[in-house]
This record gives structure tokens, C-alpha cells and sequence, in this order.
């Protein structure tokens, strides 16, 4: 097995509670075996063992390494766009009305099960590009705008082959209950039903690494995305939930009661909503580009989740109606900027709080035993990562150890 020091690097590992900000070493050497970092330290302290055992050297050229990004929360895969309701939102049209209107969610839907296979494949495959080209190393991508068995397994069957075709890792989330199809108008309850047996069709077929649903006034109620909950539970499957984006309905107690591994938005999150999830381990993943986009605002309270120790991640929720977005990096500016978290907080949210949102504990880190994914920037401090708008300091990002 091949061994690969990196060297002439600083090396912001993302450990938590480390001794300095951003667990930051000053010349630092990663020592790859592999797939797995085998060893992470100052270079002064490297065992000689593994210098002697050393197949290729890297000269980082002073560069700032930190792990992998992950995009954990995305909707890659989808047919056409929602330009004109950007349009009529800036004519004063709300998200909630241009959604019951007919537009919002169904018109993607509409869209997507038009679009083929290819098409849908062609069109994720350039969003994903711009994240990878930011350093993403692993992203999940949920279905949602099928909604019906075929389409949602045409969706999640595109999302496998991203992971396949492109050095990035893409982890599957199932979001049936994303929204009421329209041949089911009316039918909330039978949908669900369509839905939980969706479920394990999928599941077998290997399509499916976590369960997810929209718990809102526009979307399901907590009854019924129990009912689908209790179904992937059934089939061993971790749970996610889009709560509290437009109102406080009670979905992230429902969330953390089910052990779920996220609650994604929690603009509307209460104390008790905050205290379930500490209490739980559910990840809070934060969606600023969504914020941003749909003019919100009510802040997501950074005071609850902090004062309760909620781990707190970062995504671009990248989705045609409401953040149609691609630029990981720029929700790390924005998470700052809008939300007031600070560039260590908003960093480990991209890093070790998104693994963990994904259920991973393979990564996220720069530590022994962890895969090998991580990028190179040519940047001095890894704040700069947050500050600049619209940069892009990537010099190179290694996937499993390989250089990509």
C-alpha cells in the first residue's frame, strides 16, 4: 500500500476543543496510507518510520489544508428552473402564495418528471462541477421532485451515478414527503401512504442512505411525517427533516424524538425545539443562501443553539426555487454575514458538523484513522475562507487519498 507525506503545509484539522483555534498546526505533515490519513502533526515530530516508509512526497508550497468540504443538505438533481417565480417574489408574490398557487415546488416537479434521464444527469452534473470545484469532497443529494415511485427512483438513480462518474462521495436521501403531488390533491393522507410504500421499494433497490420530509403548514404535518419516519425506521434507515423554516410546528422534537441525525433551517426553532435536539445529537444544518434568497426575516437563534450546545452545519441547500445556489464557500460568508457565526464556526459547520449531519464519522476532521480528503488553499489563515466574496483560493483537493 502506498504511502504519501504532505509537507511545507498549515494544517487547520478541525479538531474540536484543540489547543488553538481551528485545531491550526504551523508546518505541519499529513501522512496518507491509502485512503486513510495516517498520521497528522507538526513536522518536526514526524516518526521516522514514516518518512522511511514514504513512496511520494508532496511539497504543499506552504498552502492551508483543511478537510474535505461536505455539502449536506442539496436537491442537485431536478428538471428546469424557477426564474419567473424569482420575478414574481420581487413583485411582492410570497413563497407560500406562488406554492399554492400552483408554482414552487410543483412546477419542478413537472419538470422533472418530463425531463429524461440524461437530461436531469447533464444538468446535476454541472451544479455538482461548481461545488467540487470549491473543494466539496462528499454531498448529499436528496430526491423530492419526482413524487411518484418512477421519477423519485429516476432521481435518486442520477444521484448514484454523480457519486460514480465524479471523484466526490454523494450520500442519498429520500424526500418523498416533500410536497403533495398534484394527482394527489387534496389527498395528503393517501399520499403519505404512496410514500411509505415507496420506501422500501427504493431501499431495496440500494437507492437509499436516510429518510426525509418537509414538516410545514404548506407541506405535511407532524402526524404524518411520523407515519414516515416510523417506516424508515423500521427499515433501519436515519431520519432528517426540514423544520421550522416557515413556522413553528413541533418538527424538530419530532425529529430529535425519532434520533434524527439533522433538523435542517430552524428559523422558527423554539428552546424546547433546541433542547430536544441537544438532548438527541441532531445536528442543526443552517441554509443561509435560502434565507438570503426568500428575503426572510426571522434569524434562525444562534443564541438557543449555542447556549444548548447544538452542533451547527452549513449547507448550500442548492434547489431551483429557493437557493439556487452552488457556491459552498459563499454560504460560509453568509452564514457569518447573516447569521453571525463566526468563520471557525462556519468552517467546522462545512467540515465535521456536516459529516456528522450526514451520519459520518469517517471524516471531517484531519486526524489517524480518518479517509483521506482534503484541500489545499492558497490562503494565510482559514478565516479568509469566509471573508472574500466570490473567490476561490482552491489549489487542489485530494478524494480518498488520490489527488483530484
Amino acid at each position: 500500500m502506498s504511502v504519501e507525506l504532505w509537507t511545507h503545509c498549515r494544517a487547520a484539522t478541525m479538531v474540536p476543543d484543540a489547543a488553538t483555534p481551528y485545531g491550526l498546526l504551523e508546518d505541519a505533515a499529513l501522512v496518507v496510507q491509502g485512503q486513510t490519513l495516517a498520521w497528522v502533526g507538526p513536522c518536526a515530530e514526524l516518526p521516522a518510520a514514516w518518512r522511511d516508509r514514504c513512496t511520494t512526497e508532496h511539497d504543499a508550497g506552504g498552502a492551508l489544508i483543511t478537510p474535505g468540504l461536505i455539502d449536506c443538505h442539496t436537491h442537485l438533481v431536478y428538471g428546469g428552473n424557477r426564474a419567473h417565480e424569482f420575478e414574481l417574489r420581487l413583485q411582492g408574490a410570497s413563497y407560500e402564495e406562488i406554492a399554492r398557487a400552483g408554482g414552487g415546488i410543483a412546477s419542478t416537479v413537472q419538470a422533472t418528471r418530463a425531463a429524461s434521464a440524461a437530461e436531469l444527469q447533464a444538468s446535476a452534473a454541472k451544479r455538482l462541477l461548481a461545488l467540487m470545484a470549491e473543494g466539496v469532497t462528499t454531498v448529499e443529494i436528496k430526491s423530492g421532485y419526482g413524487l411518484a415511485l418512477e421519477h423519485e427512483r429516476k432521481c435518486l438513480q442520477e444521484a448514484r451515478t454523480l457519486g460514480q462518474t465524479h471523484g466526490v462521495d454523494v450520500r442519498t436521501t429520500f424526500l418523498g414527503a416533500h410536497a403533495v403531488p398534484p394527482e394527489y390533491a387534496g389527498q395528503t393522507d393517501a399520499y403519505v401512504d404512496a410514500v411509505v410504500q415507496m420506501l422500501p421499494v427504493l431501499h431495496a433497490e440500494g437507492l437509499v442512505d436516510a429518510v426525509d420530509g418537509f414538516c410545514e403548514r404548506i407541506a405535511f404535518s407532524p402526524a404524518q411525517i411520523e407515519r414516515v419516519f416510523t417506516a424508515a425506521k423500521a427499515l433501519d434507515l436515519p431520519v432528517k427533516l426540514h423544520a421550522e423554516q416557515l413556522s413553528d410546528s413541533g418538527g424538530a422534537q419530532l425529529a430529535a424524538r425519532f434520533g434524527a441525525i439533522s433538523s435542517d433551517h430552524l428559523e422558527w426553532l423554539s428552546e424546547d425545539g433546541a433542547r430536544a435536539m441537544s438532548m438527541a445529537g441532531t445536528v442543526a444544518v443552517l441554509l443561509p443562501g435560502a434565507f438570503y434568497f426568500l428575503r426572510e426575516t426571522k434569524l434562525p437563534p444562534m443564541d438557543l443553539l449555542r447556549r444548548h450546545g447544538v452542533p451547527m452545519a452549513v449547507s448550500t441547500d442548492s434547489n431551483p426555487g429557493s437557493s439556487p445556489c452552488t457556491s459552498l464557500l459563499l454560504m460560509l460568508n453568509m452564514a457569518c454575514t447573516l447569521f453571525r457565526l463566526t468563520p471557525e464556526e462556519a468552517l467546522a459547520g462545512v467540515t465535521r458538523h456536516a459529516a456528522r449531519a450526514l451520519g459520518l464519522r469517517d471524516r471531517g476532521t484531519l486526524v489517524a484513522g480518518q479517509r483521506a480528503d482534503f484541500v489545499l488553499w492558497d490562503v494565510q489563515h482559514p478565516a479568509e475562507l469566509a471573508y472574500a466574496l466570490g473567490a476561490n483560493p482552491l489549489r487542489q483537493t485530494v478524494f480518498k487519498g488520490q489527488p483530484r
